[in-house]
């Protein structure tokens, strides 16, 4: 039996499971998230007419404002394994028509770009999922001109990240939670360790590491209310699975867990919770 490709479970994970539910979501998961992208963004330093990579564009919220920051001169592609996610990308450009912008589907672990294309690597939560992000860092280090630029945000620990933590310990008494995988493995905390993605990043053939702490409050969901809050963490995050697994009554009662849990964090503008990334970024060595 031939080896699986690379990235083969979040390849099935990204386009039958949640890739779906985030196009559904996807204005709620851009209000929660732009605020993130663009402070990365500020720290990446876009210039006018260079030409960028968006590892992990998903809906394309990223790719797009990069596009305009790059301008007519510059370029922009978009790549991610997640097809119905990029298909709501390709129509959110195509409907404002947004001509320096193309995407690409396919794994950035493995794909083989053009050698020394890039000015700028950059992802907005898009390079955790890497079942061997060494291999994935150095294709896209290759990728990159020569003093290129790498800039991507990650999350920080989950016990920092209270709009993860506070649903998940809210129905941990009610449902049956997966059991802790290995802290490196694909999935959003792949990269909390800052000495590990040092590591990773010299590897590939980064230079000057720098790896900054950011911490904010987020809106979660882009949620108006308690309800909307509640709905979408039943569908998006580490809580959807195991509650979809639950029998009935369990189900009933997590979620009303989930709910007294999330009121206290009620604002004028919606559920805010805290959540902490880091910045990362890094240069191509000559």
């Amino acid at each position: 039996m031939p080896d699986a490709p690379a990235n083969h479970e979040q390849i099935r994970y990204w386009n039958e499971q949640s890739g779906p539910r985030w196009v559904k979501y996807q204005q709620r998961l851009d209000t929660q998230l732009e605020h993130l992208g663009l402070t990365a963004m500020q720290r990446a330093q876009v210039k006018p007419e260079e030409h960028v990579l968006d590892v992990g564009c998903g809906c394309g919220q990223t790719a797009l404002e990069l596009a305009e920051r790059v301008g007519p001169h510059g370029s922009v592609l978009g790549i991610d394994i997640s097809q119905p996610m990029l298909a709501r990308a390709q129509d959110r450009r195509d409907e404002i028509r947004v001509a320096n912008l193309q995407f690409l589907h396919a794994d950035a672990q493995t794909y083989p770009f053009d050698r020394e294309r890039f000015d700028l690597i950059f992802s907005r939560f898009g390079v955790m999922f890497f079942d061997d992000p060494q291999a994935a860092f150095h294709n896209l280090c290759t990728a990159l001109r020569p003093s290129g630029r790498l800039c991507f945000i990650c999350w920080q620990v989950l016990e920092k990240n209270d709009w993860v933590r506070v649903p998940l310990r809210a129905v941990s008494q009610y449902v049956q939670l997966p059991a802790p995988s290995s802290p490196h493995a694909p999935g959003p905390f792949a990269l909390a360790d800052p000495d590990h993605v040092r590591r990773l990043l010299e590897a590939a053939g980064f230079s000057g590491p720098r790896i900054e702490s950011y911490e904010t409050q987020l809106n979660l969901g882009g949620a108006r209310n308690i309800d909307e809050a509640v709905e979408f963490t039943l569908e998006i995050g580490p809580v959807a699975t195991p509650l979809r697994e639950a029998d009935a009554p369990a189900r009933v009662r997590a979620i009303e867990a989930i709910r007294e849990a999330l009121i206290p964090h009620t604002n004028p503008d919606g559920i805010r919770l805290g959540g902490a990334v880091w910045l990362v970024s890094a240069q191509r060595e000559r």
